[in-house]
């Protein structure tokens, strides 16, 4: 259930946390949308709309600039405690994972053009349904940020594991598909670091969610098992 904020006795104070708030929500909006985006350039081909997703990575940049200076003044100035410290630094720290899920995006966007230069690849299909899979939990943490919902950030870290098998997945018919053609390693590759991209967002997302708990609540998550199982995935034999 999320908490509502307690009031605070300066009303400014009130006002520049919940700029700060709102500013990790645009922040969580646009990475989000870059996800969308460079996966969607991918479906679609396009490597133009693919260069737009790593044109616009420097917004990001310079709201994580903006959100770092706001929690460094808000810390400077009204020396919070208690719960306001533990959100100013989750703050702090949710600003840069998602400056790097934005760099996750862009490094998708880059690899585009290069796929388009060579045939489809069938196992390539698994890749929007991760990419969806993953916004949703970026989305899903950043809402549970705002709201203060430690509920719906125990919800989120539990569906990383859906991101996960279908990285394995992917993983597993890639390794097949380089095996029975040689001529497919090159895109194979690719797919594969876009893959791992994407996984490694369904992670940070995870861990916005944990810090919104332990902001929330002041408790910690126990440490989650990871269901990524590539080191020991073999390809199948040909028949």
């Amino acid at each position: 259930m999320a908490q509502a904020p307690t009031a605070h006795t300066v009303r400014s104070f009130d006002e520049e946390i919940e700029q700060l708030r709102s500013l990790i929500g645009q922040m969580g909006g646009l990475a989000e949308a870059q996800v969308k985006d460079a996966v969607d350039a991918l479906r679609r081909r396009d490597a133009d709309a693919a260069m737009e997703v790593v044109v616009r990575d420097t917004q990001l940049d310079a709201m994580e600039t903006e959100a770092e200076r706001q929690a460094v003044t808000i810390i400077a100035l009204r020396s919070p405690m208690a719960d306001d410290l533990r959100e100013i630094v989750a703050a702090l720290k949710i600003s840069a994972i998602i400056e790097r899920i934005g760099d996750y995006a862009k490094n998708i966007g880059k690899r585009v053009p290069v796929l388009t230069q060579a045939a489809p690849i069938g196992p390539a299909v698994i890749i929007p349904e991760m990419a969806k899979a993953a916004a949703e939990m970026i989305r899903d943490a950043l809402d549970c940020y705002v709201d203060r919902d430690p509920e719906l950030a125990i919800q989120v870290m539990e569906r990383d594991a859906q991101v996960d098998d279908l990285y394995n997945s992917l993983f597993r018919s890639l390794l097949t598909y380089m095996m029975e053609n040689p001529h497919h390693i090159t895109p194979s590759a690719h797919l594969l670091f876009i893959a791992k991209n994407l996984e490694r967002i369904g992670d940070h997302a995870t861990n916005i969610a944990e810090l919104v708990h332990f902001s929330v609540t002041g408790e910690h998550i126990a440490e989650r098992t990871k269901t990524d199982q590539t080191a020991t995935i073999a390809a199948e034999p040909n028949d």
